[in-house]
């Protein structure tokens, strides 16, 4: 059971919240229950929104953004965020399941985005606190300094989305998939 309220429509949301989550089921047809709930505070949801309309407009292709966000949603055991990345993966992403699986395991079948995705584990696992082998990996994958900026604030971004989540107990309208599942 969710332990903050999600508003259960848009009209039910704080009127400063409403027209951004009407931009939001503009965009995806749907508003899912991460964004109603996240409108308590129409703030945070506004600094969600604009950070993660930044930061699809970076230099990490769709794909590698998605892998980043299961391989920290596995790490930090949010099933909301395994859920819904696991969807736009496959749906958005074109990820398989294969794919999804080895990046839940902090890797990936595709040789440049595996290091992506292991040093976003790596700036996860150890809360930013990464080693200098770590940064030379990622560049020597083909990573430059914009991307790797932009590894670290898609960890952050998820991160925070797992948290709030979890803290929330936010009620999964994708289909379920379990934290701890790929272990």
């Amino acid at each position: 059971m969710p332990r903050i309220v999600t508003p259960s429509s848009i009209a039910d949301a704080p009127a400063a919240a409403q027209p951004m989550l009407q931009a939001v089921e503009k965009q995806l047809g749907v508003v899912p229950n991460l964004f109603r709930m996240v409108a308590n505070s129409p703030a945070a949801l506004e600094g969600y929104l604009a950070m993660s309309g930044a930061l699809a407009k970076g230099r990490l292709p769709a794909p590698t953004r998605e892998r980043i966000a299961l391989a920290v949603a596995e790490i930090n055991g949010c099933s909301y965020c395994l859920s819904a990345h696991s969807y736009l993966g496959k749906n958005l992403a074109r990820l398989d399941e294969a794919e999804m699986l080895a990046n839940r395991h902090g890797g990936s079948t595709d040789a440049k985005a595996a290091a992506a995705v292991r040093f976003a584990v790596a700036v996860a696992r150890n809360r930013g606190h990464v080693g200098d082998a770590d940064l030379a990996a990622v560049r020597l994958a083909g990573y430059d300094e914009a991307q790797i900026i932009e590894i670290v604030q898609h960890v952050a971004l998820n991160v925070w989305t797992n948290y709030i989540n979890e803290v929330a107990q936010t009620e999964i309208d994708f289909p379920v998939v379990s934290a701890r599942d790929a272990a």
